[in-house]
């Protein structure tokens, strides 16, 4: 349908639909959308710049239920985003069973066979001998469960693996924990080796005690002596 516009000089021009939709649309970018506008309007302003959109947060990944040893361990071969996970990294899964007479902790495997290995291993299997505890008794676990060669755990990792080495623990139920070395000292005690050795501690309510890393004494046996005397307040009735 066709309207009518009166031009100056009194003549009629008749234009389309489409004509006067134009015209509509232009008036509303120029601003001419009332008649009469309290505040003036400075047509040369600069157009508002439209807020960026801020993007969405993705959900958070839901935690995985872990009510069991055998789900924590399950979670540990295959769950995602676990401290440690560089490119190159290989998995090394704790060894034991549940309520064994001893927990070890190292802050991280040596190679991709096991926690502890060659004459290491060697050497922690005499010294639980040593007070009555065979291997098949203990569970061994480290901090991070990735064997990464040369990396290096920062402050971030170190927290992170705390935690999960927490709930490990408390699934894990030991009689007795023994923190091998720096790295599960400051982990779960937040306290350097030579502070924290010669002392009884709880975690997570098992009588925890600190000594030197295998490896450590594997190279310097003149540590030995005192690691005996860790072991021996490892062993002591509680009071």
């Amino acid at each position: 349908m066709a309207r009518e516009e009166t031009n100056v000089g009194g003549e009629v021009k008749s234009i389309g639909i489409a004509e006067a939709r134009s015209a509509l649309t232009w008036w509303l970018e120029a601003g001419v959308d009332v008649v009469v506008q309290e505040e003036a309007r400075d047509w040369l302003a600069p157009a508002p710049i439209p807020p960026k959109a801020v993007p969405a947060e993705p959900a958070p990944t839901p935690e995985p239920t872990l009510d069991t040893l055998d789900q924590f361990r399950d979670w540990l071969g295959s769950g995602e985003n676990l401290p440690m996970a560089r490119p190159g990294a290989r998995r090394v899964m704790p060894l034991g069973g549940e309520q064994p007479a001893a927990m070890l902790f190292v802050e991280a495997p040596e190679d991709a066979s096991a926690p502890l290995s060659g004459d290491a291993w060697e050497l922690t299997q005499r010294m639980l001998a040593a007070i009555k505890i065979t291997a098949e008794q203990a569970y061994v676990a480290s901090l991070s469960c990735f064997h990464t060669p040369g990396a290096r755990m920062t402050q971030t990792d170190r927290q992170a693996c705390a935690e999960i080495a927490r709930r490990h623990i408390a699934l894990a139920k030991p009689k007795r924990l023994l923190l091998f070395g720096e790295g599960p000292s400051q982990a779960l005690l937040g306290k350097p080796l030579p502070s924290a050795r010669a002392h009884v501690h709880k975690v997570e309510g098992v009588r925890t005690v600190v000594t030197f890393h295998p490896r450590q004494l594997v190279n310097q046996p003149s540590n030995k002596s005192l690691a005996w005397r860790d072991l021996l307040l490892l062993m002591e009735e509680e009071s």
